[in-house]
């Protein structure tokens, strides 16, 4: 078994604080240690008995520990951790980090260490979209940090915007992406469908392509629908969300900001993603209605085409050797209807499951939808090894002037060369 892994956890000082605790008890239950360093600030919205209790280790608080210090504590602090992760990170903390200032704890041992660092910001709107936070996280990435992109929603000062912290999933799915997502370093890949990340370790991006993304929003539907029948039955298919959820994940690593309308399915949120759960088609179709303007959109989820006509209230029982009768009626077109609406996407892109004449299918649902890209998946085969809930993809990219075919590759793989296909695309227009 891989050696345990271990992790360094800077907590700021910020109301977004107090989901540190939730993170500390994730790291631990997916098999890595965590040491906790608390700010003077940070320890004014949670206690070091607190952290000490998750972490079942000391929490390191100053930087005059006599006793600490005695043997050089920050050097080693510092150097001992597999990565160190800023959870809140401060606009202030941030700052200090660009300028090399050493006047804590804190802030000493990062610039101390030779360790891979996570920082993690949470932050007030405007402050986070203040340039000089702006031109420090640049400046921080430039020197090799790793900044994880807030999540957006309402905050605690009233505000609404990007800024909030992303939830504590996401981050430890960040964390285990840092790390090679090495199996015994961290328990996820048995615990979700998508394993440590939907990109699988690998940026999405060269340095020089950092972020091409940014300030444009990208939409994406994925997974099934669920359409009652009953208050224990429905309609639906075997789409996992794998496919969808590593497209938001790309979309996100390269700057955009990333709407996820996603059905039900049990995946961690990309880091950096707005997620909309929702069940049913209507459902989908209102969430995505809602979600725009955006410059793209791409319906990757597997809408179930019918739903009946009316949810029995109660568990239909079975009468005999007959079938209950069910009255079914079509759901709406939301890729169609994408493509009709007065706010359609500049680049619209549809996702089709085909199981022969992929593409000849695919080639006429261009054409009956108005979208720009048709992907069409190849999904025949039995159960267990179809693309529908597998983790490798086969598709073909039709647009109006051709087809490309690639061949079975990971879906983050597929999900990295779309997206690289869409900034190219973009960058023409």
């Amino acid at each position: 078994m891989a050696k345990s892994k271990h992790i360094l956890l800077i907590i700021g000082g910020g109301i977004a604080a107090y989901k540190a605790a939730e993170l500390i008890r994730l790291i631990r239950k997916s098999g890595m240690t965590v040491r906790c360093v608390l700010t003077e600030s940070g320890a004014q919205f949670v206690t070091p008995m607190t952290l000490a209790a998750l972490s079942e280790n000391e929490v390191h608080t100053t930087l005059w520990s006599l006793k600490d210090e005695a043997e050089m504590g920050h050097i080693q602090l510092s150097r001992e951790a597999d990565l160190i992760v800023i959870c809140p990170a401060t606009a202030n903390l941030l700052a200090k980090m660009v300028g090399g200032i050493a006047d804590d704890l804190a802030t000493t041992l990062l610039l101390a260490t030779d360790s891979p660092v996570l920082a993690v910001p949470a932050m007030n709107v405007r402050m986070w979209q203040h340039a000089a936070t702006q031109r420090n996280i640049a400046q921080l990435r430039k020197d090799g940090i790793k900044v994880m992109h807030p999540d957006e929603g309402a905050m605690a000062c009233g505000e609404f915007g990007p800024g909030r912290l992303p939830e504590p999933e996401a981050i430890l799915s960040e964390i285990v992406r840092q790390l090679g997502g090495e199996p015994g370093s961290a328990g996820l890949a048995g615990e979700n469908e998508l394993g440590a990340n939907p990109l699988d370790g690998q940026p999405a991006f060269a340095p020089d392509q950092h972020r091409p993304l940014h300030g444009k929003h990208v939409l994406v539907t994925a997974g099934p629908t669920h359409e009652p029948i009953d208050p224990v039955r429905y309609i639906a298919n075997r789409s996992s969300g794998r496919q969808g959820f590593a497209i938001a994940a790309a979309a996100a690593e390269a700057g955009a900001r990333v709407t996820l309308v996603a059905g039900p399915v049990h995946l961690p949120t990309p880091a950096g993603v707005l997620r909309v759960d929702v069940e049913t088609a209507l459902e989908m179709e209102r969430a995505v209605q809602n979600a725009l303007p955006a410059e793209v959109a791409i319906m990757v989820a597997a809408v179930a085409d019918w739903r009946t006509d009316s949810q029995a209230g109660q568990k239909i029982k079975k009468e005999g050797a007959a079938p209950a009768p069910l009255q079914l009626t079509e759901n709406p077109d939301i890729l169609a209807g994408l493509a009709r609406h007065e706010q359609r996407p500049g680049l619209l892109i549809g996702f089709a499951a085909e199981t022969e004449k992929i593409a000849d299918h695919a080639k006429a649902k261009l054409e009956k939808k108005s979208c720009d890209w048709i992907v069409a998946n190849d999904v025949s085969g039995p159960v267990g090894e179809s693309v529908m809930g597998g983790a490798d993809n086969s598709v073909h990219i039709v647009t109006g002037t051709g087809t490309e075919i690639w061949e079975r590759l990971p879906k983050a793989e597929v999900a990295r060369r779309l997206v690289a296909k869409i900034i190219e695309e973009l960058a023409n227009v």
